[in-house]
Formats: structure tokens, C-alpha cells, sequence
């Protein structure tokens, strides 16, 4: 019977099809499968076999044939031609194209892979990708679809439209999300952004001079009532998230008669030279169906060195390029609002150029969408780091990450609060992310808006256990700088959402809004603030304290108690955060996360001062430095250079 697609299966999804096997027959192939076999393209056992496939995987049965390397593209391109009397698209007609009618969406052309295309002969035709024309009808407007159609690869019809359409397409991919919920409205010049901050610098300098203990004891006390409730916050999810469990990891049963859907992965790439042959190799480790992977390599189309690289390596049939035509602003999201709509899945997910994903996780991700309710419309994985053990600071960043991503928003989630999403090991349901226009292209944290945005219109992000490596950024200066385009991120992503209170409290509700507030207020609060807590240890050493005029020494001894308190919880958050088997040589270096935090207060006056002079500026994150000996640890690779 062939062995083949059995390897790339799902086991369940085989066990279930194994006993039919022996039961198709020839004169029960479908008309393409029967056309292959009669004219020897392919046995008639691959042909049964692909079709068993068919029955348990949404994907057609060209695509199954070629996912197993069972039949390549021009083979399959003749056969659709004859089979239906229609020509195959020449090369010329694909590069010339045709301009679009008025009133036609290139966009939703893209996803219906069906492009007008105009011949030597000055006639119009509808180049299609499937014989089956049925498939193009609906998506089509009446002067489209009465044209005589002509055969062509989905990815040619694909370019050739955006060949045609590129200065329409460019101009929606940084404006696909509602005004109302993007910071692109910002358009203040930055000369007058500067002149309305030194004005309020020169204001608050001047009350200063005049008032100094008054001033300090405003930041003292907005900082010490953020602690409070950062800590407060911090607590409740630990609570819940020790009280529920971690978050599940097992895969759902399969649901009977219910097929596996096709699932797209965006990864965008930019400057990535070295570590494409390694991503490759990791993407193939995945083992989900290959004829139900759809893997679109992001490309900017002014990186030339990625681009050079790719060309040289023979991707798999399931495995594209997406190049995104050069415009601003020159970001991630916009870069991901392109390729949405190349995508072919129902299940839309997002990987980094360095990730290492757990083989199954696909799989995982498929049956937990099938059996989720309706208004999941998200699912978060783990993010953990492959080298932690590398130095200092990678071991601190390992331990926020494994807090973060198994302790605080696995709680967060079962406190029912809406959760900022990480930027990879996400997965979308396409309808509600095209519903809600995609990524704003302007915001630098896009992961944590959408979050947010997908909140405010009522669906859920669940937590679901399955991990990802990456590499912890492990050197002073790119780890602030990492951080500080993060915290410009929430800086915008606060003020976007809060742009309209009123509307954001009534689409939230209570309780959501609250732990909006808390989460953004307390964590931009305590970076920005944090000199003014630290105060606090020369009252707890028996020093002068600023304060010293205004208050006694009981309330300041009081104060600093109260913050050293606080510094005792959380390193016991972050103990609880690697007591798993995966993390605990992490647990002496706990403690020390005390002197991690000063790096987050630099990076946080970078991302003010940006806030101000770039607001849409993506300072890239370096990669490439972990050890051979960390990164083989999860991804059984060597080590990866580039960036992102």
C-alpha cells in the first residue's frame, strides 16, 4: 500500500483509515485520481491510499500527492489541463497580467487564486488553479467569471496578481486594522511631540526646584500603590494558576467524521542567512500532515541576502516564500498583514526565524480548536529558552519567561482576565483575525494590541502546553534594546485602547477593564518608577531618606518593609515559576532577579524617549549567540545566527 503518507499521518487519523484501505477500488477514484492512474503518473495503490487520506484531511488530492513527493507540479498541472480541455497559462501571460475591474479586491483575488490575465491576442482570461471551477465561482464577481478560464500553479496566479495590484496591496497591509484601534491616526510631527515634552519637562523641573519633597513623595507614592497592586495581581494568578493546574498539553480526542484542517504559518524573516537551513530543518521535524501545512516564509522585498539564501535551498512542496514589498513602516505586523491573505488555512499561526516548536504541536493546536468553544478565537503556546545556562542574564530572562508563560498567564486566564499574547506559537482562527483586520502595522508590540482587540470583541485566548524554544536574548545592550521596543509597544497599546474609555469599559466589561488597567499601569509603572522604590533600602541600611522632612521614621520604615516584602514575593513567584523538572537549575539564580530589574528601567527610558522621537521604529532583536550545547538541547541543532 505504500508507506509514505502513513509517516506523515496523524496515528490516529491512520488507525481510523487502515482498515479501508484494501477496499477502494479503481472504478471509485475520483476523476483526477482516476485520470493519474490511467495515465501512469502515479500507482493505483498511492491513488487509493491519498484518497483514504482525503477522507480524513481537509486538503484536495493534488495536494496530498504532492506533499508526499508523490507527484510533482507540472504533472500535475498537465492532468488538470486535459482533464478539464482547458490550456495551461504561459509565462508570458502570468508576468504581463491584466489590471484588475474597478471595484475588484486584489486581496480577496489572492485567496481565491483565480487572476485575469490578458494573452497575446489582447483577450481576456481567468486563470485558475484547479479544474474544479466551482471552487472560484462564488468568490468572483459576474465579468470575472463568465471569462474563459486557462490553467496556472496557485503561487504564479498569486504573484501575478500581486505584481499587478502591489501599490494597493502595500498601502492595505499598513492599514488593515480599523482606525479606531490602530495608532497609525498618530500624526503629530515629531517637532511637535518634542516641544509639548519639553514643555512638560520644564514644568515638572520647575516644581522640583520649588518643591522637591513634594514631588518625590507623588512618584514615591504612585509607585509604592502600583507595587501593591502588581503584587496584589501577581498573587490572585498564582493562586488560580496552582489551584487549576498547568496548562493542558494532552491531545483532545478526535471528534468523529471530523477532518484535520489546514493550518498556515506565517514566519517572517529579515536578514536571515545562516539560520535558514536550520529553520528548515525544525519546520520539517513538525508532524502534522504535510498535505495540510501551509508554511509561508515572510520576506521583505529589499533583504536580498535572505532572499539569495532561500533560492538556493529546494524548499518542500508545502513551504513557500511570500516577499512583501518595501514600504513603511518597515515592521513585523505589516509584514504579516501581506501574507495573510496568501494563507490557505483555516488555522492561521505565527513562527520566529529561530524557533524550535515540539514536533506535535500542530496537532495539538488542530484538536484543541476543533473541540474549543466558539468563542476561542486564540490559543497561546509556552515559550522557553534553549540556553539558559549560557550566563547571568540568559538565566534571569528563562526565569521571567517560565513565570510569564506557566505561571502568570495560565492564571491570568483562569482568572478570566483578557491576556497580551506572545509574538509566536500563536494560532488564529483566519475568519475572526480577518474579521478584526489583522496586526496594526504600526504597533510595535502587535501581539500584546491583539490581544486586547480580540478581547474587546468577545472571543478568548486559551494557554495550551505545548513549547516552543527560542533564544534568550543574553547580552546587556540588544537585551534593552529588546525590551524597550516592548515597552514602547505597551506604551502604545495602552493609549490606542484607551484612546475611548467608555467604549473599552463597555466592550471589556468590569472585570476585564479593571485587569487592563492593572496590567499595563503596574508594569509600565514599576520600570518607570523603579529608582524611587529602590529608595527604600537606605531606610531598611538606616540612611537619610529624601522623605525624611515630610514623613516619620516609622511611616518610611513601614514603606520599606512593605517593599522588601514585595521583592520576597515575587522571587518566590519566579522559584514557583522554575520548580518543574525542565527548570530547577534555574532555582539558586532566583534571588538574583532582584539586579535584573535595572536593566528593565533603562530600557524603559529608551522606550520614552522613542515614545517621543520614533514611535513606530522596530529595533530589531540580534540573534545567534547561544551555545552549541543549549541550542542542541531542545532543537538538536547547531547553534543560530541572524536576526529578527
Amino acid at each position: 500500500m505504500g508507506m509514505s503518507e502513513l509517516r506523515q499521518l496523524d496515528a490516529q487519523v491512520w488507525e481510523t483509515a487502515r482498515p479501508r484501505a484494501n477496499m477502494v477500488h479503481t472504478s471509485k477514484l475520483c476523476d483526477l485520481g482516476r485520470h493519474l492512474v490511467q495515465a501512469g503518473a502515479i500507482s493505483r495503490s498511492d491513488a487509493e491510499l491519498a484518497q483514504i487520506v482525503q477522507e480524513h484531511c481537509d486538503a484536495p488530492l493534488d495536494r496530498v500527492l504532492l506533499a508526499e513527493g508523490l507527484i510533482d507540479a507540472p504533472t500535475i498541472l498537465q492532468a488538470q489541463s486535459a482533464r478539464a480541455g482547458l490550456r495551461l497559462a504561459s509565462t508570458e501571460e502570468l508576468a504581463r497580467g491584466a489590471d484588475l475591474p474597478a471595484g475588484v479586491d486584489a486581496r480577496h483575488l489572492i485567496k481565491a487564486a483565480a487572476a485575469p490575465l490578458r494573452g497575446k491576442d489582447g483577450q481576456l482570461r481567468l486563470a485558475v488553479d484547479s479544474a474544479d471551477t466551482a471552487q472560484v465561482g462564488d468568490a468572483l464577481p459576474a465579468e470575472l467569471t463568465a471569462l474563459p478560464r486557462i490553467i496556472a500553479r496557485r503561487r504564479d496566479i498569486q504573484a501575478s496578481i500581486a505584481d499587478n495590484a502591489r501599490a494597493r496591496l502595500t498601502a492595505d497591509a499598513q492599514s488593515r486594522t480599523p482606525e479606531s484601534e490602530s495608532c497609525r491616526t498618530w500624526r503629530a510631527s515629531p517637532a511637535r511631540r518634542i516641544a509639548a515634552v519639553l514643555a512638560v519637562m520644564a514644568a515638572f523641573v520647575a516644581l522640583t526646584v520649588i518643591y522637591p519633597a513634594p514631588v518625590f513623595a507623588m512618584f514615591i507614592g504612585w509607585a509604592t500603590l502600583t507595587l501593591i497592586i502588581s503584587t496584589l495581581f501577581k498573587m490572585a494568578a498564582v493562586c488560580a494558576r496552582i489551584a487549576t493546574g498547568a496548562p493542558e498539553s494532552v491531545q483532545p480526542p478526535m471528534q468523529i467524521g471530523a477532518k484535520l484542517p489546514k493550518v498556515s504559518v506565517l514566519v517572517p524573516l529579515f536578514r536571515e542567512t545562516e539560520i535558514a537551513h536550520a529553520l528548515i530543518t525544525r519546520l520539517t521535524r513538525l508532524t502534522y500532515p504535510k498535505c495540510l501545512l501551509d508554511i509561508i516564509l515572510v520576506l521583505e522585498e529589499n533583504d536580498d541576502t535572505t532572499r539569495q539564501t532561500l533560492a538556493e535551498i529546494d524548499l518542500p512542496p508545502w513551504m513557500r516564500a511570500v516577499v512583501v514589498p518595501d514600504g513603511q513602516p518597515r515592521t513585523k505586523p505589516r509584514a504579516m498583514n501581506y501574507a495573510l491573505d496568501f494563507c490557505e488555512g483555516d488555522i492561521v499561526g505565527i513562527f520566529d526565524a529561530e524557533d524550535a516548536p515540539d514536533p506535535d504541536q500542530i496537532t495539538q493546536i488542530a484538536r484543541r480548536f476543533q473541540a474549543a468553544p466558539p468563542d476561542v478565537a486564540c490559543l497561546q503556546g509556552i515559550l522557553d529558552y534553549y540556553n539558559s545556562r549560557q550566563n547571568w542574564l540568559a538565566r534571569c530572562f528563562t526565569i521571567e519567561y517560565a513565570t510569564w508563560f506557566r505561571v502568570m498567564l495560565p492564571g491570568l486566564a483562569r482568572l478570566g482576565f483578557a491576556i497580551p499574547l506572545g509574538g509566536t506559537t500563536l494560532y488564529f482562527k483566519r475568519d475572526v483575525l480577518e474579521r478584526l483586520g489583522g496586526w496594526d502595522a504600526h504597533n510595535v508590540t502587535e501581539d500584546a494590541d491583539l490581544g486586547f482587540r480580540l478581547a474587546r470583541h468577545g472571543y478568548r485566548t486559551e494557554m495550551i502546553g505545548t513549547v516552543t524554544g527560542e533564544e534568550a536574548n543574553c547580552r546587556p545592550w540588544p537585551w534593552i534594546k529588546q525590551r524597550s521596543r516592548w515597552l514602547k509597544g505597551y506604551m502604545t497599546t495602552y493609549l490606542v485602547h484607551m484612546r475611548r474609555p467608555r467604549v473599552l469599559y463597555r466592550q471589556l466589561g468590569a472585570w476585564r477593564f479593571i485587569g487592563f488597567q492593572a496590567h499595563f499601569l503596574t508594569a509600565l509603572s514599576q520600570f518607570i518608577l523603579a529608582p524611587f522604590l529602590w529608595s527604600f533600602w537606605l531606610v531598611l541600611l538606616g540612611l537619610p531618606h529624601p522623605l525624611d522632612t515630610l514623613l516619620p521614621q516609622t511611616a518610611l520604615l513601614w514603606f520599606g518593609q512593605l517593599f522588601l516584602a514585595a521583592e520576597v514575593l515575587n522571587i518566590s513567584f519566579y522559584m514557583i515559576g522554575v520548580s518543574g523538572r525542565r527548570h530547577r537549575h534555574l532555582l539558586p539564580w532566583a534571588p538574583t532577579m532582584h539586579f535584573y530589574t535595572p536593566l528593565g528601567t533603562i530600557a524603559a527610558g529608551k522606550a520614552l524617549y522613542e515614545m517621543i522621537v520614533a514611535p513606530f521604529y522596530w529595533d530589531k532583536t540580534s540573534h545567534g549567540h547561544s551555545l552549541q550545547k543549549g541550542a542542541a538541547q531542545v532543537a538538536g541543532l547547531p547553534p543560530i545566527k541572524g536576526s529578527r
